[in-house]
């Protein structure tokens, strides 16, 4: 009952005290978990077939006992319904007529210039903004719910404080990833001079290339890309829309996919539109994946994994996408500024989660998007900075989860260390009840060495 707890935390499971409640209802369903935490899954309470403000809360129902906690719900059960979209109504994208309609467009969508896509766009997400939940354009819902959780231990610990493993290396206190996917011809030949633009700002990002029909590859471009110290990531197959249309064809897809990668030494993948199926990803060979955003209100495929950390979608590290795209931003929004992008990273810094950004070459290639990606690079290389932000390229991120993942806190009383491959990086963390509020403490010191 306590696994998702104990991954997101890494925290010794002498603390995660929480027990199963004896009956849980049969069918799964909205309810809220304290004041502004939506929950999806069963429950020992009433549950809602849609979100909205009148939620039952189940925090009611938590008991604390000598024996540990009882929860009115399953922890592990709720974390992955978020991150598997299961909250998103079956029918929702699957009816024949919106079929229908996205196998249109994405036939007319090479002949279709920007000015002209974006309206169908904007038509196609009219409603979006207006979605309860996920919230946008960012969404903690899994964050808050674990931490809620935390704070509940910390009151069972008397009011102790709980060690745990720092979410990043050596301190930083978030994390900073910058991915280019390249869409079309004209995208793929800007690539150079985007590179050029990337490195003035000391930031190394990763490409996203997609392998056929797009446009022409030579084995010179994807060495290029690797030789000046950037990633290369496999961008779907084609980026024809229909990568998960049916299982069958996903399967067939997905055998080419992990082809391309092993040859082009790719640990990466991205699903061409952020299309996306939580539950076929185990077909896919790769180290991470990054085609699942936190809220989708501007993507073609409604939902959100809800949520601003790395996690584990079965044997792959999960990157979500935390940031706004620059064509949903310029072309959507209209917005030609970096107002929106300042509080989103504002937002996922105060919670030191991962801020993940796509900018394609094929948008900023005119002038005035090029000079608003300029003042995004010069604004995250001070607030990376000022702030002590990680700027990793995406395989190093998830090489750390992975790492993580398998460190363990040992020790006792005050004195704690983390054990394992990689620990030299880690520190030691304590989780806190401040005034009422939780909050967190970042030992400074090697966790190799006993803390006191």
């Amino acid at each position: 009952m306590t696994s998702s707890f104990i991954d997101y935390y890494r925290c010794p499971e002498e603390f995660a005290k929480f027990v199963p409640v004896k009956e849980l209802g049969q069918a799964a369903g909205f309810f809220r978990f304290g004041k502004q935490i939506t929950c999806f899954g069963r429950s020992a309470g009433a549950v809602a077939k849609k979100p909205g403000d009148n939620l039952s809360d189940a925090l009611s129902l938590m008991k604390s006992e000598a024996g540990g906690i009882t929860l009115p719900f399953d922890p592990n059960e709720i974390v992955e319904n978020l991150r598997k979209e299961r909250y998103v109504a079956s029918d929702a994208e699957s009816s024949l007529p919106k079929k229908i309609i996205r196998k249109a467009y994405y036939t007319a969508r090479p002949l279709l210039p920007v000015g002209i896509r974006k309206h169908f766009q904007r038509f196609h997400l009219r409603e979006r903004r207006s979605v309860p939940f996920p919230s946008w354009p960012i969404d903690k819902t899994v964050d808050h719910l674990v931490s809620a959780l935390m704070a509940v231990s910390v009151r069972a610990n008397q009011g102790r404080r709980i060690p745990f493993v720092w979410f990043w290396p050596n301190e930083y206190q978030g994390c900073v990833l910058m991915t280019h996917d390249v869409e079309h011809e004209e995208g793929r030949a800007f690539c150079g001079d985007l590179m050029d633009l990337d490195a003035r700002h000391g930031i190394l990002s990763s490409f996203q290339v997609v392998p056929e029909e797009r446009y022409g590859l030579s084995d010179a471009f994807l060495e290029s890309i690797r030789a000046r110290g950037f990633e290369l990531n496999v961008h779907d197959l084609n980026h024809d829309g229909h990568l998960f249309q049916s299982h069958e064809i996903f399967q067939q897809r997905a055998r080419k996919i992990n082809e391309y990668g092993k040859k082009w030494r790719a640990e990466g993948f991205r699903a061409g539109g952020m299309y996306r199926n939580a539950e076929w990803t185990d077909a896919l060979q790769f180290e991470y994946d990054m085609s699942f955003p936190c809220a989708s209100h501007l993507e073609p495929q409604n939902g959100g994994c809800c949520t601003i950390m790395p996690y584990f979608a079965g044997g792959l590290v999960e990157l979500p996408l935390t940031a706004t795209q620059d064509y949903s931003l310029f072309h959507i929004l209209g917005q030609y500024s970096i107002d929106l992008w300042k509080e989103e990273l504002d937002c996922l810094a105060s919670s030191n989660g991962l801020a993940s950004f796509i900018v394609h070459p094929d948008y900023v290639i005119e002038r005035r998007a090029r000079l608003v990606y300029e003042n995004l690079l010069q604004y995250l290389s001070e607030f990376c900075g000022r702030a002590k932000i990680w700027q990793p390229l995406p395989r190093d991120a998830a090489k750390w989860w992975r790492e993580r993942n398998q460190m363990r806190i040992e020790g006792s009383g005050d004195s704690w260390k983390v054990t394992g491959p990689g620990s030299e990086r880690a520190r030691v963390a304590f989780a806190q009840l401040e005034e009422g509020l939780l909050t967190y403490h970042v030992e400074t010191s090697s966790c190799r060495e006993s803390i006191a």
